[in-house]
């Protein structure tokens, strides 16, 4: 970790530790080292450091164009190894942004139903996610957060003290769908797709917090 990223996830752990009881599970799980995708369900804007905090490496998040326009925050956000996308998440800046960190041997971590939910369950996949999956040729980790809608979620104008987790699922293996899209016919590919991202969103919602592996990285 770069000092900016040091202690912006310094100062994050220690919010979610005092103000929303955070636990962490299975971080094990996730590559200490190496390109890896951490794939994860989106309740609220506390969601993405969230889930870099129960982890020792630093990750890559996708942040809104827009927010680097300003020098400032512009400066700020790349020294959190943030990756400017389109409003929309997606594009082809955005494919060559997010593969270039993998290709560079970082962590990256996206959100396959594209954006928070509504209404505190899990949405449908989108197919952008299983694009980036089946363009890599990393280890893809499931990750789901529980509590933060119900602490931070659209209905809410201030964060509320609710107990939050995170557990960290196993890699999946999608070397078989990614051996096929190189040969397969446009439509198809399409289909694949759709289904790498179906079955990182299935194993998802298969995810629970069992065992407490550490409260907090240390």
């Amino acid at each position: 970790m770069n000092l900016s990223y040091f202690i912006a996830w310094s100062g994050f752990n220690l919010i979610y530790r005092t103000l929303f009881r955070a636990r962490f599970y299975h971080a094990e799980r996730v590559p200490s080292h190496g390109p890896v995708i951490l794939a994860a369900n989106h309740e609220s804007f506390i969601d993405p450091p969230l889930v870099g905090c129960g982890l020792r490496r630093p990750l890559n998040y996708l942040a809104r164009e827009s927010l680097f326009n300003h020098p400032v925050a512009g400066a700020i956000l790349r020294s959190w190894n943030a990756v400017p996308v389109d409003r929309e998440g997606g594009g082809g800046r955005g494919l060559k942004a997010i593969l270039d960190r993998l290709e560079r041997g970082g962590g990256i971590l996206l959100f396959p139903e594209g954006t928070r939910t509504s209404d505190g369950r899990l949405q449908p996949a989108k197919a952008g996610v299983g694009l980036a999956i089946i363009k890599s040729s990393c280890p893809v980790v499931p990750v789901r957060v529980f509590g933060t809608f119900a602490a931070f979620g659209r209905h809410h104008r201030m964060p509320r003290p609710h107990p939050i987790s995170v557990a960290y699922g196993h890699a999946l293996d999608f070397t078989a769908l990614r051996e096929e899209a190189r040969t397969a016919a446009k439509p198809r590919v399409k289909a694949i797709y759709q289904a790498a991202a179906d079955a990182i969103m299935a194993a998802i919602g298969g995810l629970q917090p069992c065992r407490e592996v550490r409260r907090f990285p240390g």
